[in-house]
């Protein structure tokens, strides 16, 4: 018998699916899914473990109020895992509704309804983990660090609307006494990673002769954090964080824009050589920055070290060749991707429970 159930929303995207998975395969746990599968939500990601007996999806908008509490009374879940929201900065630049609805109108409703069912049911363990990113403490120079008590200073519509989900759940947390825990990461990356996102859209766009863009002079500098160290870490946030507390979950492995690329090329002329034997380097095209454009990104996460006992284990270049050597070996879970035939594959394959 499981010990727990949880809730995860947006457990069909790419880091919510590898969540999803780790809790699978490496817990005692049940897992409800809770995903509105917009574009970027692929459940075949979850093959692996949507078979599971201790595995549930749902199609549901974490914004519909009715839905959500028609959820909480069926599964009465243990805790919640939020991941659910519009992520692509360039998306919301272009036009940041989806972004305000989801991101902002979404937590609240899930907030909400949250907190109408624990007024209901005695559940003096529950817990509430927000995930969120490091865009919302703006950028810094080339020194120093965000951590958990940086202000936040968002530059662009995404990273505005995560910041203002985050203001939401602390003050439910101080107004309502509500069992919320924050967490703050960077760059994630790793297998099943969406195409349009930088690391992925650079090894499929190579493997096709097509240019690798780079905003700019490709100078501006992540940390990068392995998505599997995330969702460990997420994890360990749910089974030992301290409600009321916000964690920064990093990967220690900055690198320029420009770094990452050339990384990926650098892997690729060796695991599948251009047929003229030139690198794959001369695809890289320079293009014109993204308005408001951060420059760096990085983050101390000496706090869930020290408390929580957790750190990355892979370093970048150990992940990026592990990420490299995945999209090669699954170019069918790309092509589905980029047909939108895994949107399909949903119905032919996929017995909703």
């Amino acid at each position: 018998m499981s010990d727990k159930l949880l809730f995860v929303t947006g457990g069909a995207g790419f880091i919510g699916s590898a969540l999803v998975r780790l809790i699978i395969q490496e817990t005692n746990y049940q897992v409800v899914n809770i995903d509105k599968l917009t574009y970027a939500g692929n459940l075949e990601s979850l093959a692996l473990v949507s078979q599971s007996p201790r595995y549930f999806f749902h199609q549901v908008d974490i914004a519909d109020k009715l839905a959500i509490t028609d959820l909480f009374n069926q599964y009465n879940p243990d805790g919640v895992i939020h991941l659910a929201a519009e992520s692509h900065v360039d998306r919301s630049i272009v036009n940041a509704a989806d972004f305000i609805q989801t991101n902002i109108v979404g937590t609240y409703n899930l907030l909400e309804c949250t907190r109408a069912y624990l007024a209901r049911k005695s559940k003096p363990d529950f817990k509430f983990i927000h995930v969120s990113t490091d865009e919302v403490f703006g950028s810094l120079t080339d020194e120093g660090y965000f951590n958990e008590t940086t202000s936040y200073d968002p530059s662009s519509p995404y990273s505005a609307s995560k910041a203002s989900s985050d203001l939401l759940v602390r003050a439910w947390q101080r107004t309502y006494n509500f069992p919320a825990i924050t967490t703050n990461c960077t760059n994630n990356y790793g297998p099943y990673h969406f195409p349009e996102k930088l690391i992925p859209l650079v090894i499929n766009n190579a493997l096709q002769n097509k240019p690798l863009p780079v905003y700019g002079k490709g100078n501006q500098i992540r940390d990068w954090l392995y998505v599997e160290d995330h969702v460990r870490g997420l994890l360990t946030v749910y089974q030992s964080g301290q409600v009321g507390q916000a964690y920064c979950v990093g990967g220690k492995s900055e690198r320029t824009n420009l770094e990452v690329v050339e990384s990926i090329c650098d892997i690729l002329d060796e695991l599948k050589p251009r047929l003229d034997g030139s690198s794959y380097r001369q695809l890289i095209t320079f293009v014109k920055d993204r308005d408001g454009h951060d420059y760096r990104y990085a983050m101390d996460i000496s706090k869930l070290q020290s408390q929580l006992g957790w750190q990355p284990l892979e370093t970048f270049t150990s992940g990026i060749k592990k990420t490299v050597a995945w999209f090669l070996a699954n170019q069918q879970w790309v092509a589905h991707v980029q047909s939108g035939e895994y949107q399909s594959w949903v119905a032919q394959n996929y017995t909703h429970r």
